[in-house]
């Protein structure tokens, strides 16, 4: 990477122990007028400074995809039984760990410009090398422009928070905001619970429906699953899934340190307003009688939730499949059909030494037809009972956060602070933009 951009290659060899340790909140960004603070007030004639094409892909590879991953676990207990070796969804790594590797959080990215879904793209080839250039085709080629201009929203509660409204979604900024579709690896994650062995897979109840068996009636009286064993839905929640996001988060918190890019997380405008607003489409179940004691309201507005963005983001639910049970077999052929995570031979032949790869493929467990069958049916109730799916998460869920990027304004901390910004912060202009 020597000799194509001073900034990156300074980025790109930042230590991690200082990004770690050096990373702050730093809010205050070139273009901002006022911070009107008493008598450590601050006004400034500075305009806003836009990120590049560069700096937006730098961060934009932060959360993006970064090659392969390994199946590295055993798939038979010491004395020889079979164990389920099959929960990922997808193969290829990305940035940051992600439950199962679901893959399931989406970014957006406002700027001056617009709105833009940032879709996967596949990741680099490891033999080439990563330039400026390479990350800026990535970066373009992710984008998908949902909105013409950067979504504008009332500077007050309950859109903004407090001093955010002066701060945030300015010009001149970048904002990342992740949302996460809960869906697929929900389904995943029930079947994945239902492959223990006899005995330890529970019964699942429905907390918001008097903790009744949640569609497993027939299930507990046959044994497959264990009625002393009660595991709730509620319980279940998001099944972890929305921890990808905040990882993910992180890695950009860390890559701004590194660039020397000010910015910082903090609560992002509403997601009842910011959803529909990036063109969301909602349901809203019918209300029934027993409602009111399954959720403690008549109104049905609590119950309604977010299932999409066609034909980029399409949850695992109706009215994109016609049942739940169409859904849970949709997750399984992705895992095992010839295109899916475990059908293509290709890349484990290139991620196995030798014929392993094929023996792998041959050998590995999958989930067996009763664990499919018993996820279809709690899958169903969850679906005919509450009128939507999930019932105990959001089908989109968003954090409620967002991350803004933008050039400090080093004058204010200059003025103000003792040490408010570290070296990479005081070098950005000349490494990056000189």
């Amino acid at each position: 990477m020597a000799g194509i951009h001073a900034g990156f290659e300074e980025m790109a060899k930042y230590p991690f122990f200082e990004a770690l340790f050096k990373r702050r909140s730093r809010r205050i960004s070139l273009g901002l007028r006022s911070v009107p603070a008493g008598d450590n007030s601050y006004t400034s004639t500075a305009l806003p400074q836009p990120l590049s094409a560069l700096e937006e892909a730098v961060l934009i590879s932060a959360v993006g995809m970064t090659g392969v991953t390994l199946p590295d676990r055993p798939f038979e207990t010491t004395t020889g039984e079979k164990i389920l070796g099959t929960p990922n969804i997808n193969f290829p790594g990305r940035a940051a760990g992600s439950t199962d590797n679901a893959q399931a959080t989406h970014f957006f990215l406002f700027n001056d410009t617009g709105a833009y879904l940032l879709k996967r793209v596949a990741a680099v080839d490891p033999s080439e090398p990563v330039t400026p250039d390479l990350l800026i085709r990535q970066a373009e080629a992710s984008k998908v422009k949902i909105l013409d201009k950067r979504p504008e929203f009332p500077r007050e509660f309950p859109y903004y928070l407090d001093s955010n409204r002066f701060l945030s979604n300015l010009p001149g900024s970048t904002i990342l905001y992740p949302v996460v579709d809960m869906t697929r690896q929900y389904i995943n994650a029930l079947m994945y619970l239902l492959t223990e062995p006899d005995g330890h897979r529970p019964a699942i109840l429905d907390d918001r429906n008097f903790y009744l068996p949640a569609g497993v009636r027939k299930w507990i009286r046959n044994g497959f699953l264990n009625k002393d064993l009660k595991l709730s839905l509620g319980y279940l929640y998001t099944m972890r899934t929305q921890i990808e996001a905040e990882l993910l988060l992180q890695n950009l918190m860390l890559m701004l340190q590194a660039m020397g890019l000010g910015g910082w997380i903090h609560s992002a405008v509403s997601t009842t307003s910011l959803l529909p607003a990036l063109g969301f489409s909602y349901v809203t179940p019918h209300y029934r009688g027993l409602d009111f004691f399954r959720w403690g309201t008549f109104v049905t507005s609590p119950r309604s939730q977010p299932i999409g963005l066609p034909p980029h983001i399409q949850c695992m639910c109706p009215p994109y499949y016609e049942s739940m049970a169409d859904a849970v077999q949709a997750v399984v052929d992705a895992k095992y059909s010839a295109s899916g995570a475990y059908g293509d031979e290709a890349y484990f032949r290139g991620i196995f030494r030798d014929d392993r790869g094929a023996s792998y493929l041959k050998e590995v467990p999958h989930y067996k037809d009763e664990v499919i069958a018993c996820a279809k049916d709690i899958c169903t109730y969850i679906y005919e009972r509450h009128g939507r799916f999930p019932a105990h998460c959001d089908a989109i869920y968003a954090p409620g956060v967002w991350l803004q990027a933008h050039h400090l304004d080093l004058r204010y901390y200059d003025t103000l602070f003792k040490s408010g910004y570290s070296e990479t912060q005081r070098e950005h202009q000349q490494r990056w933009h000189a």
